[in-house]
C-alpha cells in the first residue's frame, strides 16, 4: 500500500472515501452516489478534518446535481439548496465546509438561465475536483514554509490529526513535520493521543508509521512533562476556523498545548489554508463550539456509558487558542505573524 493518502476522492462516478472511524485496526473505503451518505459520513466523522470536510461538501454537492440534472432548472436550484443548507448543519465549527459550500453554489448560481441542469452539474463536479487537486497543492505549500521554522533536530508535538486524512492530501500539520523529514530535518515527533476520540493515536500515529517518521504516542496529559523534560522544542497543529485576529478553533486540548508551550517557551505554530480563515470573524468569541454525543466521552471507558447513565457530560469538540499564544500561523500564501490583523489580510488581499 502506497504511503500517499487521499481520504476524499471522485473515481468511476463515485465520491469514495476512506473510513477513518475503523483506522488503524482495518483500512476501508466506502463509495457513494448520494449527498444524504455523504452528509451522514460527514456527520458521524467518517471524514473529518476542516479541508477534508470541505472536500467532501464540495462532492456532496456535485452529487445533488448529478441527482437533479434531469430536472427543470427552476427544481435544480431548489434542489441544490437544500442540499446546501443540509450539509451546512453538518459540522458547524469547520469554516471550510461553508467556504466550499459558497463556491459551489456561486458557480451554479452565475450561470445563464438557460443553461441546463445537466451542463451546470457538469461545471460542479469538475469544480469539486479543482477543489480537492488545490487543497493538496495548497498543503504542499505549508508543509514547505512550515518545515523552515522547525529546528533542525528535536521533538515537536502535534495534537488531533491534521494530516493526509484531515485533508485532500499531504496535511497541514503533518505535512509540516513530514516536509521537514524530508528536507533531512532529524525530528520526532510526539503525538497526542487526543481524547475523546483519540485522533492523535489511531489517525496521527497511522500516518506517520505509514511514513516511516520516528514517533512516540504520548497521553494528553503528558505534554507538559515533556516539555519540562526539555524533549520538545515545538509544537504545531492546524485549526478548523481563525478569526481576523489570529484566535484559533482546533480539537479540543489545543489551547492547553498552546498554554503549556508558553510556560516553557516552547514555539507554537498553527498551520492552515486561507480558506480556514474567517474575514467575518472578528476573534474567537464568534466562533461557534460544535458540542458533540456523551457516549464518545462515556465509551472510552468500558462500563461507563452503564453505571453513569444519568451524570451530566461535557463534549465540546473543539476550544479556541488565543492569538495571542500563536507565534506563527503557517498558510499556503505565506507564514503570518502578529499582529494578525495585518497580516493575515494582507495575505486575503494579495
Amino acid at each position: 500500500m502506497s504511503s500517499e493518502v487521499f481520504p476524499v476522492r471522485w473515481e468511476d462516478g463515485t465520491v469514495v472515501m476512506i473510513d477513518q472511524t475503523v483506522l488503524p485496526a482495518e483500512y476501508r473505503e466506502l463509495s457513494t452516489k448520494s449527498v444524504e451518505e455523504v452528509v451522514g459520513w460527514i456527520e458521524t466523522m467518517v471524514v473529518r478534518g476542516a479541508p477534508a470536510i470541505g472536500v467532501a461538501a464540495a462532492y456532496g454537492i456535485a452529487l445533488a446535481a448529478i441527482e437533479l440534472r434531469d430536472k427543470s432548472r427552476d427544481e435544480f436550484d431548489t434542489g441544490l439548496a437544500k442540499a446546501r443548507d443540509r450539509l451546512a448543519r453538518t459540522r458547524p465549527t469547520a469554516v471550510n465546509l461553508f467556504w466550499a459550500l459558497e463556491r459551489m453554489i456561486h458557480l451554479a448560481e452565475s450561470q445563464v438561465p438557460d443553461k441546463s441542469p445537466s451542463a451546470i452539474a457538469d461545471l460542479l463536479l469538475e469544480e469539486a475536483k479543482d477543489i480537492q487537486n488545490e487543497d493538496y497543492e495548497m498543503c504542499r505549500t505549508i508543509g514547505k514554509l512550515g518545515a523552515e521554522l522547525l529546528p533542525d533536530s528535536g521533538g515537536v508535538l502535534t495534537h488531533c490529526n491534521a494530516g493526509a486524512l484531515a485533508t485532500a492530501g499531504y496535511g497541514t500539520a503533518v505535512g509540516v513535520l513530514r516536509a521537514a523529514w524530508e528536507m533531512g530535518k532529524n525530528i520526532h515527533v510526539y503525538s497526542d493521543e487526543t481524547r475523546p476520540r483519540l485522533q492523535g493515536a489511531k489517525l496521527t500515529c497511522w500516518e506517520l508509521n505509514r511514513l516511516g517518521m520516528p514517533f512516540t504516542l504520548i497521553t494528553d496529559n503528558m505534554a507538559g512533562h515533556f516539555m519540562q523534560q526539555g524533549k520538545i522544542s515545538a509544537a504545531v497543529t492546524g485549526a478548523d476556523r481563525i478569526a481576523v485576529n489570529g484566535d484559533s478553533a482546533n480539537k479540543i486540548g489545543t489551547y492547553t498545548v498552546a498554554v503549556l508551550c508558553r510556560e516553557h517557551n516552547i514555539p507554537f505554530y498553527i498551520a492552515a489554508p486561507l480558506s480556514t480563515m474567517d474575514f467575518n470573524c472578528p476573534d474567537g468569541s464568534h466562533i461557534p463550539i460544535e458540542e458533540r454525543g456523551r457516549d464518545e466521552v462515556l465509551d472510552v471507558i468500558p462500563g461507563c456509558a452503564e453505571v453513569y447513565a444519568e451524570i451530566h457530560v461535557a463534549n465540546p469538540a473543539f476550544d479556541v487558542t488565543p492569538a495571542r499564544l500563536i507565534n506563527a500561523i503557517i498558510t499556503d500564501k505565506g507564514v503570518a505573524y502578529p499582529p494578525f490583523e495585518e497580516s493575515l489580510v494582507k495575505f486575503r488581499e494579495e
